[in-house]
């Protein structure tokens, strides 16, 4: 296996877009993140390919200023993130922190841990690009089991060993991560009940929260409104790069 950025290797993106990943069909690929990030930012674009050239894993990153503190992290984790990085871009801003959007691995390959070995492809690439962290708005990827235990509780769940119970925040931590904070309303997903209906083959005919496969939280309904919203907490973690003083 080997990462490349796009940078590198810029006839992988359409493999980038198009491998299979496990994100429901509610949450769509980002238009902003495609046709801005990617093109601006190649070299923070990760691909993971097997020796026939197909890609099995994939990182997408977007660079922003952060000045360390945890508490300036952005509640709306991932939708602020790519805003963040738009914005601090075009002002000329010291650019000191990478943002991963999102670690893929494909669903086969998991077993490899292709996702802690793509998530430290991410972590070279931003020590070499001269960053001090990399921090995630992490998708723990047990929370959807879980849709009505409130964030901030499921993220302090430990194993015996100190590990998060969470695969995917166990993950981080063993990468050397530290859980900053929650981020209750990383990402804001709207739209009619037709559309909700089409993405989950659920009825969507009651008003008030329902359960929807792979949510982390319940979707609210409000029939009345024809309006149905899905907003998704996830976690902050924090990579660090270099060593920080006191």
């Amino acid at each position: 296996m080997r990462a490349l950025t796009l940078a590198e290797r810029p006839d992988l993106r359409d493999g980038m877009l198009h491998m299979e990943a496990s994100w429901p069909e509610y949450i769509p690929p980002e238009p902003m993140l495609i046709g801005w990030a990617f093109d601006r930012y190649p070299e923070h674009q990760i691909v993971v390919v097997d020796p026939d050239d197909t890609v099995v894993a994939r990182a997408a990153s977007v660079p922003f200023a952060w000045d360390g503190d945890p508490v300036s992290l952005p509640d709306t984790g991932w939708d602020a993130a790519l805003e963040m990085s738009m914005l601090d871009t075009f002002a000329g801003r010291d650019l000191t922190t990478l943002c991963a959007l999102e670690v893929a691995v494909v669903p086969g390959m998991r077993a490899r841990n292709l996702s802690g070995a793509t998530l430290a492809a991410v972590a070279d690439n931003a020590r070499r690009h001269g960053y001090r962290d990399v921090v995630v708005p992490v998708r723990p990827s047990g929370k959807h089991t879980e849709p009505h235990v409130p964030m901030t509780g499921y993220v302090t769940r430990t194993r015996d060993d100190g590990l998060p119970v969470d695969p995917w925040l166990r993950v981080h931590v063993r990468a050397g991560a530290e859980i900053l904070k929650v981020c209750p309303a990383s990402m804001t997903i709207s739209g009619s009940l037709a559309q909700w209906r089409a993405w989950t083959g659920l009825p969507f005919d009651t008003s008030g929260p329902v359960v929807v496969p792979g949510a982390l939280t319940p979707v609210e309904v409000n029939v009345d409104h024809d309006h149905a919203v899905y907003v998704e907490p996830n976690v902050w973690v924090r990579h660090p790069l270099v060593e920080r003083h006191a």
